[in-house]
Order: C-alpha cells, then sequence, then structure tokens
C-alpha cells in the first residue's frame, strides 16, 4: 500500500485519479526540508503514471517547481563567469533538472538532491563550454565578429576570392579601423592550443609552443613565502627566532635545540607550536 505523503501548508489534500498525490498550491511556499520527503513521494508515484496524462505531467510539473531551489544554488557558482546572463543559466540548469527527474531511479538508494547537482551542474558547464569566448570581449565586438564572417562569406563567394580589409569595410558600411577591430577581437572566439606545432613544418621533432615557453622558477615560490614570512620573523623575539633558526635552519631535532638551551624537549615542542601557530596567523588574510 503505498504511503501518504506528509503535506505542508503550502499543500492540500485534492482528489485526483492517483488518489495519493498532494495538490499543492504554490510550490514556491515548499521549504527544501519539506520538499526533498515530497519529491521521493512524486518521483516513486511518477514512476508507476502513465506518460503523458494529466496526472503524470502534474507531478512531473511539481518536482520541478519544488526543486528549482537547486538549480538556484548551482547557478550562484556561476554567477560572476564569462558573460552568461543569470535568466539563461537558470533556464539550462532547469534542463539539468529535468533531464535528472526524468532518468532517477528510486532503487538506487540515493538521495535525489545529490543525484540532480550534477545534472545541473554539468548542462550550466556545457552551456559556458559551448556559447562563451575564450576571452572576453565586449558584446558589440561578439556581435561584429558575427557580420564580418557572413560579409566575409558573401564577398569570397562574389570576388572569387578572400576580400580585403577596405573591401569587407565598405561592404559592412564599416570604417576600417571597425573592421580591424572586429576582426581582432574575432580572435578571441577560441583558444589555440599550446601543443600546436610552432611552425608549418610538422615533424617529430617540431617545437610546440609548450616547448618554446619559458618554465617557471622552482625557487620563486620559495623566495615568495621567506619574502612575505621576513616581516613576521622580526616581531618573533630573540629566543624564538634562535629556536626557529635552529629547528629548519640547521635542522636540528627537538632534543639538541632542548639540551642547547637546556630545557626539556617538551617544552621545546610547546615553544615550536606556539611560534607556528604565531607565524600561521600571521599569514592568513584578515
Amino acid at each position: 500500500m503505498q504511503a501518504r505523503a506528509t503535506t505542508t501548508a503550502a499543500a492540500t489534500e485534492t482528489p485526483l485519479s492517483t488518489d495519493d498525490l498532494p495538490w499543492i498550491e504554490d510550490t514556491a511556499k515548499v521549504a527544501p526540508k519539506d520538499a526533498r520527503v515530497l519529491s521521493r513521494h512524486f518521483l516513486d508515484r511518477l514512476s508507476t503514471l502513465e506518460e503523458g496524462t494529466p496526472e503524470y505531467q502534474y507531478a512531473r510539473n511539481t518536482l520541478i517547481e519544488m526543486n528549482l531551489s537547486l538549480v538556484h544554488f548551482a547557478a550562484r557558482r556561476f554567477r560572476n563567469r564569462g558573460n552568461g546572463d543569470m535568466d539563461d543559466i537558470i533556464q539550462v540548469g532547469t534542463i539539468g533538472l529535468i533531464k535528472a527527474i526524468d532518468r532517477f531511479d528510486l532503487t538506487r538508494e540515493v538521495e535525489f538532491t545529490s543525484f540532480a547537482i550534477p545534472y545541473i551542474t554539468g548542462e550550466i558547464k556545457r552551456f559556458f563550454r559551448d556559447t562563451t569566448w575564450a576571452v572576453h570581449v565586449p558584446r558589440r565586438l561578439q556581435e561584429r565578429r558575427v557580420t564580418l564572417a557572413h560579409g566575409k562569406e558573401a564577398l569570397t563567394n562574389t570576388l572569387g576570392r578572400a576580400p580585403t580589409t577596405q573591401e569587407l569595410a565598405q561592404h559592412l558600411d564599416l570604417t576600417e579601423e571597425e573592421t580591424v577591430e572586429g576582426l581582432v577581437a574575432a580572435n578571441g572566439y577560441t583558444a589555440g592550443s599550446l601543443d600546436t606545432p610552432a611552425s608549418d613544418d610538422e615533424t617529430d621533432t617540431t617545437p610546440t609552443y609548450t616547448d618554446l615557453m619559458g618554465d617557471t622558477d622552482p625557487a620563486l615560490e620559495l623566495f615568495e613565502d621567506l619574502h612575505t614570512l621576513a616581516p613576521l620573523l622580526q616581531r618573533l623575539d630573540h629566543r624564538q627566532r634562535a629556536i626557529v633558526e635552529m629547528r629548519f635552519g640547521q635542522e636540528m631535532t627537538q632534543a639538541q635545540i632542548g639540551q642547547a638551551l637546556n630545557v626539556s624537549q617538551m617544552h621545546v615542542s610547546r615553544l615550536l607550536s606556539r611560534i607556528l601557530t604565531q607565524l600561521r596567523e600571521g599569514l592568513l588574510p584578515k
């Protein structure tokens, strides 16, 4: 016997042919905690309903509306990424939510939330991968790229060759400067691979752009760390600096430091812990 789902203040029992689905007047008033409980019940019933029936559509649409908070949660991670409009991101994320609802299987014994988030996030990431530029450029230049591409294609067909910048500018009623600006900006639409051969001589020994790029000096990070630590070390008293020098400069053991200072190894351990905590807190951003 199918159990009746717990309803919230936003849900009232309205007879449906399924006889055990709560009628939710306003899904926006369903708390996330209650939505999880109701979603499991709706998903269970959805698997037994015939696709295309009013009951099936009600159950599916209610599931979508109750779980839109998952889409908004996932979309917040992408709000400052690229030039994607938040409304577009929400719309794409909702497609991921719908896919998750259609493919969810209760027998997997996994929470729907855990199942749906990867679908939503994956759909949003695919949206950015397919629609955004490798380098951010102003929208007017993005639109000009399309205009230039169509104009260049039309002139090529007419002239039987690639048009010059001047011919393209005249055809599109643009200045040469505007045309050049658009052509340069179009280079930002896709990013070239660093594994591309650096010359047209594509042999096994042809160097790639990666081969020709300089490497980061491995000592640079150490220099930055020491440069940051320098003023913090200066704030230590003479004894504390001596302990740090013996432990990390001379690589002495705690027992050896204790003998040098005429204190126990346990006391050296406490002193070191206190000093390192002080330095660590000084490195953390305020």
